[in-house]
Order: structure tokens, then sequence, then C-alpha cells
């Protein structure tokens, strides 16, 4: 029938249909209009009840993981976060002597702290305190040499930001003497104080280190390691003369080196220290920790001694009583 067939859509033009076939006789069209217009309108609050509770929540959720998101965008670098998980899980141990003191800790730290930055940070040796040394220096360069592959590639497989290498000592604790007297007479070929140590044939130098470890103007040197504490362990004479060679060889950077020396009061460090950093140069003493500061030296000045006054062999002697 036609005219029950015009409110199929809601058009604008409804009303004048309906008004013809209520007039032609046809059955009225209102209960249907209006059944119709309540329909839409419970869809419509429907999705507006709908919308309501289930955006609200969506746009709490969404703030939290806005928030989350911002604060995730400032994290604790990974390395301090490393250290401080370290030290966390490790309880003081006052029976292993080779870790380092509060005190001793202190020290470097505070070098580190005033150091212009990038701070250049060498370390011989890999210790309890590796973590902390690279932490502490986060926005410079810290570079760590040890005498055991295995334990470099560990560090690196754990840490991968981490510079490290391994290099074969070829001194022994038992040989020191032996070894200081080959130096002075080398002083002015291969042991010298100033030279590119990557050349050099000393039997004291370091030379199989990466070519640009030897370019780098070294701010700090700590030497703590390798091992020296039985007549065959290799010893800090080494690492205690490279030391010395490149704080007073470098080209750039500040005019001083610190140079930390670490179980300052055994023989073969104390030794070493006096030839080749100089008591001159010693600064301070912090329980086992001696602490110098060398200056560079002009490549054209032909000066054979590492010491202004190199020590004797009597001092020599007292510096092991």
């Amino acid at each position: 029938m036609k005219p029950t067939t015009k409110f199929i859509v809601l058009h604008p033009s409804i009303h004048k249909h309906a008004t013809t076939g209520t007039a032609a006789g046809g059955p009225s069209p209102h209960p249907n209009h209006r059944l119709w217009l309540f329909t839409l309108f419970s869809l419509f609050s429907f999705a507006f009840t709908f919308s309501l509770f289930t955006t609200l929540p969506y746009t709490r959720t969404t703030d939290s993981s806005t928030a989350a998101a911002a604060a995730s965008t400032h994290p604790l670098p990974k390395p301090i976060f490393d250290a401080l998980l370290h030290y966390a899980g490790t309880a003081p141990n006052s029976t292993n002597p080779s870790r380092m003191s509060s005190a001793e800790l202190n020290s470097i730290a505070s070098v580190l702290r005033r150091c212009s930055s990038p701070c250049n940070l060498l370390v011989f040796g890999l210790t309890h305190e590796t973590l902390l040394w690279h932490a502490l220096n986060i926005n410079g360069r810290t570079t760590f040499v040890d005498e055991s592959a295995y334990f470099i590639s560990k560090l690196e497989e754990k840490h991968p930001g981490i510079e490290a290498y391994d290099v074969q000592f070829t001194t022994k604790v038992s040989d020191l003497h032996e070894l200081i007297d080959y130096s002075k007479s080398e002083v002015r070929n291969e042991c010298k104080p100033v030279q590119n140590l990557l050349f050099s044939e000393c039997k004291l130098a370091i030379n199989d280190l990466p070519n640009h470890v030897y370019d780098v103007a070294w701010d700090v040197i700590l030497v703590d390691g390798p091992r020296g504490y039985f007549p065959k362990a290799p010893g800090r004479l080494a690492g205690i003369f490279t030391a010395g060679v490149l704080a007073r060889s470098k080209r750039s950077g500040a005019d001083e080196t610190h140079v930390f020396v670490h179980e300052f009061d055994r023989e073969v460090e104390r030794v070493s220290s006096n030839e080749f950093l100089c008591s001159e140069n010693l600064v301070e003493t912090v329980d086992l920790l001696g602490h110098f500061v060398v200056e560079k030296r002009d490549y054209h000045i032909n000066n054979f001694q590492f010491c202004r006054n190199p020590p004797s062999s009597a001092e020599t002697v007292a510096t092991l009583l």
C-alpha cells in the first residue's frame, strides 16, 4: 500500500507524504514515526553512554602511559645502573686486600670529578672497581688493559660499552732489580722517558696495544694490575714504566697527568714508581695508594732522565724498609 511505503527513511518531506496518506483514508503513520524516533534516540543514548564509560579509563591509561614514557626518556645511564647493581649485590670483604678502601676510592674519584670533560682515563688491571671507574667517567673515555684475554672477553660480553684490551706481559716480579738495571742502561735508547711506545723495544714497555691508544692524551692513569703478589707474577713494573712514558710523551691535552699506583707498599710498586714516576712528583699517599702528578715534556728536548733527582741505589734500598 503506497502510504505505508513512504516511511522507510526519515526525510524532511515525510510530513507532507503522511498528510497526503491520511487524507486518502490510509492508516495513520504517527505511531510508526514515534517508534523510529524512539529507537534512534535509544541507539544514540546507548552509544553516548558506552563511549563515556570506555573513553574515561582509556584517557587515564593514556595519560599514565604518556607520563611513563616521558619518565623513561631520561633513564640512568647503563654503566651507572650496572655499577649500582654490582656494588649493591656485593657485601664488603675485609679479607680481600686488593680491594680499595673508601679513602682510596675517594682520592681517585675527586681527581676524576675535577678532570676537564671529556676526561681520558687509562686503567691497568680488571678489579672489583672496574665498573665504578667506567661509571664515574661516563662522559669521558675509559680504557682497561689486563693480562687475561678470558676476563676481557667476559667483561665485554656482559658490558658491551666497555673498551678493554688484553696484553702479554713479559716481566716477572722476581726480575725487578735486573729490569731496573736494564732500563738504566737503555735510558738513552729504547727505554727513554719520551718516545712513541708503539715502536719501542724496551723490555718494560707495553707496545702491543691498538695504535690509537698511544695517541690519546691520557688525563688519569691508574695502575692496579696485573697480578704482583708472587715471584712469577708479571707485576706492575711494565705498567708503571708505560704510565710514566705516556704521561711525558703526550702531545696534546693538559700539561699534567695524574698517575695512581695501588698497593704502593709492595716492593715492585714502590721501587718502579720511584724510578719512573719520581718522588718529586708524589703528591699524596692514601692508605696503599700512591698519587703522582707527572708533567709532559717536549719531544725536541734531549732529556734522558725520568727524574730531576734520580734515586740512588741507597735510596732504592731505603724504600723497601
